[in-house]
């Protein structure tokens, strides 16, 4: 009998060192998102470039002072607020948030969608820190309609819209549609948040600019590392008696750090390279998307979708009725043996008919070389390794 502890089984880390050298030695990939890099290399990266962002001779930050003050500026000027914060994180920034606000309305309440990122990503922190409860006014896969906010059974303080709904397949709703979601909060006397960890890309869709989009919100959270590829960090941008108050909690929540600099020239680097970039980015993901229809549907695939359809952003979901297991380890041998990275890592749907799997697909600079023919053959070489 074989001894198995010859063979033992991989370890989490040992399977995400091996996924990541794949995917960063396939000189031919969609993306190439900073969680994949390394330490070296992000480093030099930044050294190279952040003079084109911020004087580098000026001194560093202390508890949010200096070049964190500047990225506050420029993030309340984009978004047309008076004010913005830095924060460590949106999970933070948005706890503040819809804290200050269930302060002044008096009502602890908050609805929201129940994908959406508080629900499923945060161990119910807005209940177990903050003292919030929320309500759900749909459970379909996109937001709420303006009749849905005005049927919920309960008042509320707070109506939060995630721009774009992540886990729907970056849905979002057409621009008159967002409007009058808003005007029914209103009618309810709440205020409206935004939950923008990814609004920079939706001004394509809205055919708006950011400052009329933010200017529906009574407060907006935004990312610096989704698609500005910085390190790491958020901000809240809102009326000033807001962010003064929110910069108080904040200290409270431990997010007072005594140097962040290298995470905010990372996040000023992005308003200057990637920001720019995000509706080129969007208009060629449905570019990929209609390769991808293509190329499954040639390859007979039982069942699958590209959701949406036509994407919304630069981002979107596929579908595959295959382990996840199986297509991530296609994806990895793709990546090895002919230098492509079409797919990422694969997890089960949580919806949908059974056995389903899905991955999230995401279009930035490197994926602008790529034409439609490149997609559909890609498709083929990846299929071919599903087993």
């Amino acid at each position: 009998m074989t001894d198995r502890t010859d063979h033992p089984e991989p370890t989490a880390a040992e399977e995400r060192h091996r996924r990541l050298t794949a995917w960063r030695g396939a000189p031919r990939t969609l993306s190439r998102p900073s969680a994949e890099r390394r330490i070296g290399d992000l480093l030099a990266d930044l050294t190279a470039h952040a003079s084109e962002a911020y004087d580098v001779d000026g001194w560093v930050d202390l508890y949010g002072d200096g070049i964190v003050g500047e990225l506050e500026r420029r993030t309340a000027a984009l978004l047309g607020t008076e004010a913005a914060a830095f924060f460590p994180t949106g999970t933070m920034a948005q706890q503040v948030a819809l804290r200050c606000w269930a302060g002044r309305t008096g009502n602890p309440v908050v609805a929201l969608h129940p994908r959406a990122h508080p629900e499923l990503h945060e161990g119910n922190a807005f209940q177990v820190v903050s003292g919030l409860r929320t309500v759900h006014p749909t459970g379909e896969a996109r937001l709420p309609t303006a009749e849905e906010v005005r049927d919920v059974e309960e008042p509320f303080g707070a109506l939060m819209l995630e721009l774009p709904l992540r886990e729907a397949g970056f849905v979002l709703p057409d621009w008159d549609e967002l409007v009058e979601v808003v005007e029914a909060a209103r009618e309810r006397d709440a205020v409206v948040h935004f939950d923008g960890a990814r609004l920079w890309e939706c001004t394509p869709h809205f055919g708006r600019p950011l400052a009329e989009i933010a200017g529906l919100a009574d407060s907006v959270y935004v990312s610096f590392y989704k698609s500005l590829d910085g390190m790491s960090g958020a901000a809240l941008a809102g009326p000033r008696t807001l962010i003064d108050e929110a910069k108080t909690w904040r200290h409270r929540y431990g997010g007072a750090l005594f140097q962040q600099y290298p995470a905010v020239l990372s996040a000023l680097l992005g308003l200057e390279r990637e920001l720019p970039r995000l509706p080129e980015y969007v208009a060629h993901a449905k570019v990929v998307a209609e390769g991808l229809r293509e190329g499954l549907e040639a390859a007979k695939v039982p069942w699958f979708r590209v959701n949406p359809e036509v994407p919304y952003t630069h981002q979107f979901q596929v579908w595959l009725p295959y382990d996840d297991k199986v297509l991530t380890e296609a994806g990895i041998r793709q990546a090895q043996e002919t230098g492509t990275t079409l797919f990422h890592r694969w997890f089960p749907c949580p919806e949908g008919p059974p056995g389903m799997s899905v991955t999230e697909v995401t279009v930035a600079s490197p994926g602008l070389e790529w034409s439609k023919g490149d997609v559909v053959a890609a498709v083929g070489e990846f299929l071919g390794r599903v087993g």
